[in-house]
């Protein structure tokens, strides 16, 4: 079904100079305020229209993350409200988002499909090996129109981003497909990433569109804490800055200019609390996390805040800074979900007077009619052949053909699943693993110890998965690759004990710096208690490797993937410089394939770090 014709207006110089002026409004952040208990499904009113009115529809959708294939197992499913639904991928997020379009067409409702970020970068294989081009391919065939960057946009580095957006074959590997590489059709705004040269963003900060005459401002941004959660290297030339800020002063902008219903789009999130039954996909259940205070700092005429990140599913009314309602919203991750606004405009202000969101599954089994799902005779949900977009489909599959000989190439084996779920010290089995493999990698160069940062573990090995045919804990390339996706370089570099306790202390928030507590993976050998009740600094103790207290004075060869080593994930303590590294062949996931090719490799025991309270 076409898209409805529109204006429309991206970020015109116009509106970057006044930002120049703006740039002297001030803008405080307002303290944090205690996020209510309960919300239910969201639904504001904002008073009644003072002349006729107007109506439309957002669709929208975040942390994408390169999914055209449907997920696989323990991630197949929407697990909400008690139920678990297959869902995912892109030809079925296609057909939904059709069928969603015509319903609101059906209600005379102009539809716009925004984004809040993160939809490339950590992506299987089947995108990753062109640079995340078969996904914008696809973003523009769906019809995405909007979108924020999200902190994975920044993977490649900032060049790279651009040249998503703006079309061009890859400077270093050309245009892989055969095809022109034309850029994202939709607009991709980066209100907060600051060049340090121009002092300007380095996209377009706000889109502005207009629904039966009536113009809707668009804010776009990544979370400010951007450069501690990807290479650093990549990002030397921008600076990020703060949310509640940046979001008032375009938001100053858009009224400067008229327009006074806004969405903000922002890659930051929050999540609802544990439940029983499990919270549902439009509930709001004891919803926190860092987006309570950032909404509660708002302009009021920021009325709808389309968020990502925490990869968590909600549908909330959480109170701006003047405590009116704001709709803030996420669909989960990977194509599984899509959030559904609707709301209603006044002609004469310019205000949204009404605005109500749910989240919808984007479901691709096939009912058994006992109200579950089929399966075939491995135990995974059968694809329903019903509901898939023939389009989407055609684009994919040219990317799925391409990748075929690579992805299914069969690398090694396992003994049964071996997860990314932690203990409650923080530990995984696959974190036991992939740590286990930079070891056995870099121990030509020496290495005692390897450390691995859970971020960068995207997916666990399923022994049942099979997405060529292959038996039962067999794995392919295209599944490893789908577990570290980032090809991040594999270095090792000389600590002493002294070094390597502050590296661990620097997992806490307060610890070197910190603010986000993450638990490295370690390699076998190394061992440790952490203590939660300890201060910043004081909290490892019983350091170990293989039985022997490591001697603060003596020196050892530490191997990581080069993220940490640049600092990344706030582990600046791992920042030795380049000069004093030794870099290993290939790339991370070419270490997991070596050691998966060693033989039937079991779940790691997660038994080497431990915690006290």
């Amino acid at each position: 079904m076409p898209l409805p014709k529109r204006r429309h207006l991206a970020a015109p110089i116009a509106l970057l100079a006044a930002a120049a002026v703006l740039t002297a409004i001030p803008g405080t952040r307002t303290a944090a305020a205690a996020p209510p208990p309960e919300f239910a499904p969201v639904s504001a009113s904002y008073g009644q229209a003072d002349g006729p009115t107007v109506k439309g529809q957002f669709l929208s959708y975040n942390d994408f993350h390169g999914a055209i294939d449907p997920p696989t197992g323990s991630g197949a499913v929407v697990n909400a409200g008690g139920t678990s639904t297959p869902a995912g991928g892109v030809e079925y997020l296609a057909t939904y988002l059709k069928k969603l379009r015509a319903e609101a067409s059906a209600e005379s409702r102009q539809t716009i499909t925004a984004g809040a970020g993160d939809l490339i970068g950590g992506t299987p294989l089947v995108s990753a090996a062109f640079h995340d081009e078969p996904t914008i391919e696809l973003m523009n065939q769906i019809g995405l129109q909007v979108s924020s960057v999200g902190n994975h946009e920044f993977d490649e580095g900032v060049n790279e981003l651009i040249r998503i957006q703006r079309g061009g074959c890859h400077p270093v590997d050309g245009c892989q497909d055969g095809d022109p590489y034309r850029g994202a059709k939709f607009t991709y705004l980066a209100a907060n990433t600051i060049s340090k040269k121009t002092k300007l963003p380095i996209l377009p900060p706000i889109d502005i569109r207009y629904v039966g005459g009536v113009p809707v401002g668009f804010i776009g941004m990544t979370l400010e804490g951007t450069p501690s959660i990807v290479n650093p290297a990549g990002i030397k030339d921008v600076t990020f800055t703060d949310e509640v800020v940046t979001a008032n002063r375009w938001s100053n902008v858009l009224k400067l200019f008229g327009v006074k219903a806004q969405v903000l789009l922002l890659h930051e999130g929050g999540s609802q609390a544990s439940a029983t039954p499990t919270p549902g996909v439009s509930d709001c259940t004891g919803f926190t996390g860092p987006l309570v205070p950032i909404v509660a700092g708002l302009n009021p005429e920021i009325s709808v805040v389309i968020s990502g990140h925490t990869h968590r599913f909600y549908s909330c009314k959480l109170p701006n800074s003047k405590g009116a309602d704001t709709v803030v919203t996420s669909a989960g991750s990977n194509g599984q979900l899509i959030t559904d606004i609707d709301y209603t405009l006044d002609k004469r202000t310019g205000k949204f007077t009404g605005i109500t969101a749910k989240n919808v599954i984007v479901e691709n089994g096939v009912p058994d009619g006992n109200g579950g799902w089929k399966r075939d005779a491995a135990g995974a949900f059968l694809k329903n052949p019903d509901t898939v977009d023939a389009d989407a489909k055609r684009v994919a599959d040219k990317y799925r053909t391409a990748v075929a000989p690579i992805a299914n190439r069969l690398v090694g084996s396992i003994t049964a699943d071996i997860v990314r779920t932690v203990t409650p010290a923080g530990e995984s089995p696959l974190g036991d693993v992939i740590a286990d493999a930079q070891l056995a990698y870099t121990r030509g160069a020496g290495a005692q110890i390897a450390l691995m940062n859970p971020g960068g573990i995207r997916a666990d090995l399923d022994a049942d998965q099979s997405t060529g045919g292959e038996a039962y804990g067999q794995v392919t390339y295209g599944e490893a690759f789908t577990v570290q996706p980032f090809n991040n370089l594999v270095v090792t570099q000389s600590f002493t004990g002294a070094a390597i306790k502050d590296v661990l202390e620097q997992q806490f928030v307060g610890g070197f710096g910190q603010t986000t507590q993450r638990i490295l993976q370690v390699s076998a050998g190394l061992t440790y208690t952490w203590s939660a009740s300890a201060a910043p600094g004081s909290k490892i103790s019983n350091l170990s490797l293989n039985g022997t207290p490591i001697d603060p004075a003596a020196n050892y060869l530490v191997t990581t993937n080069d993220f940490l080593a640049n600092g990344g994930d706030g582990f600046t303590n791992l920042n030795q410089g380049p000069d004093g590294r030794v870099t290993a062949p290939g790339f991370d996931v070419d270490a997991l394939v070596a050691y998966l090719s060693t033989g039937a490799i079991a779940p790691g025991p997660a038994n080497r770090i431990s915690t006290t309270s």
